[in-house]
């Protein structure tokens, strides 16, 4: 991860705090105390090359790497802010007054972005949300009218590691939704099966009336880790998927389960995980969908949101897909994520002209590092209901 953003998080680095040397500090510091403003910066870009370069995935390695981007983010970002203020102060430095302000509101905005980066890194991923989406449609059978799904997208247990207390906070407010089903739509781990194993007991306790569904993300194939070779990497893919189910829970691997209930029934499209180049792409929609009648009301879950675009839409008639995969990048500032660089569909409801919906969750996890602003880990209360 770290080699594939290394360039910029160098440039983020380098570029701002020369720039606020230069606007700022000059005619202030002392050449001894400018010296001594490079150092942090220069520090962490030198073990940002050093990660790049020998990065290596492990759980060991994830806590490093994690620890290190989260010094980064809390040096990088309030400089870029600076300096964004200071070019712009600089820009009107025909009018001394405006230029004046807009240096102090520079360092304002920079100590409120230290601070939430902070916030972000301490308190932010604790702070577990419920978001509610209610799924209106006339082909639901009335017998499932009000049914209630809780879903958990993007675990990334193995962040967890040190903070037990959160996945039982999220376990919590799961079952406090009361679900008539549960599912989960992928990325149970980072890089290991046995990242599970300290949190089976607590993950036992998710239980619903009509069971808990799952299904893989990338993650779950474990293609993070540095494996001697392919068959010991498919050997933990299989264990992982084995402790799935030892914890009670249906596995979809390309397959569909049927929900029943008084004469009705409603029926649930697992597919694994279908992504662009570099992801696993293994879905196949003919496969999960066998046995399964056009007249039965489907819903697709299916970890990647871009796959919704690429399969479902306008190919099939499968009412409501259910994703994750983005996290919603794990910022959002004013309704905005950096998501939106990466998927046009990124977190919420999404609806095409044919009237077939996906609905993303922006996860309840993070991978590499514990990390929320904005984007709050959330649960997703999905309420379906009988009418248009």
């Amino acid at each position: 991860m770290i080699r594939r953003i290394l360039l910029i998080l160098l440039i983020l680095l380098l570029v701002p705090a020369r720039g606020i040397d230069r606007m700022l500090l000059r005619s202030r510091w002392s050449p001894w105390a400018r010296r001594l403003f490079y150092v942090p910066n220069i520090v962490l870009a030198l073990l940002l090359v050093y990660a790049g370069v020998f990065e290596t995935y492990s759980m060991q390695a994830d806590r490093w790497k994690g620890l290190l981007l989260a010094a980064s983010l809390c040096v990088l970002v309030p400089e870029t802010l600076l300096w964004l203020c200071l070019l712009l102060a600089s820009a009107l430095r025909k009018w001394p007054r405006w230029s004046r302000a807009l240096k102090y509101v520079g360092v304002f905005v920079a100590a409120a972005a230290f601070g939430s980066m902070i916030y972000g890194f301490t308190r932010g991923f604790k702070r577990i949300t419920v978001v509610r989406f209610d799924y209106f449609s006339a082909d639901i059978p009335p017998a499932f009218n009000d049914y209630r799904i809780v879903q958990i997208s993007d675990l990334h247990i193995g962040t967890l590691r040190s903070h037990p207390e959160v996945v039982g906070r999220i376990v919590d407010s799961v079952l406090a939704r009361q679900p008539d089903l549960i599912v989960l739509t992928g990325d149970l781990v980072n890089y290991r099966a046995e990242e599970l194993e300290p949190f089976a007991d607590e993950l036992k306790r998710l239980q619903a009336p009509d069971g808990v569904l799952s299904i893989m993300g990338n993650h779950d194939y474990l293609t993070y880790y540095d494996w001697p070779d392919d068959d010991a990497r498919l050997a933990q893919v299989a264990a992982l998927q084995d402790a799935q189910r030892a914890l009670g829970w249906t596995l979809l691997l390309n397959a569909n389960a049927v929900v029943s209930r008084e004469g009705d029934s409603i029926a649930f499209v697992g597919l694994e995980n279908d992504g662009p180049p570099r992801f696993p792409a293994l879905a196949d929609l003919e496969k999960a969908r066998e046995g399964l009648t056009d007249s039965l009301f489907q819903i697709a879950l299916e970890h990647d949101p871009s796959y919704w675009d690429r399969a479902i839409v306008d190919s099939t008639n499968l009412p409501l897909t259910l994703s994750g995969h983005t996290h919603g990048m794990q910022l959002r500032l004013f309704g905005w994520s950096p998501a939106a660089w990466f998927y046009p569909r990124w977190g919420g409801v999404y609806s095409a002209e044919s009237g077939q919906t996906l609905y993303v969750s922006q996860g309840v996890g993070q991978v590499l590092l514990p990390f929320r602003l904005g984007a709050w880990p959330e649960i997703n209360l999905i309420t379906l209901h009988s009418a248009e």
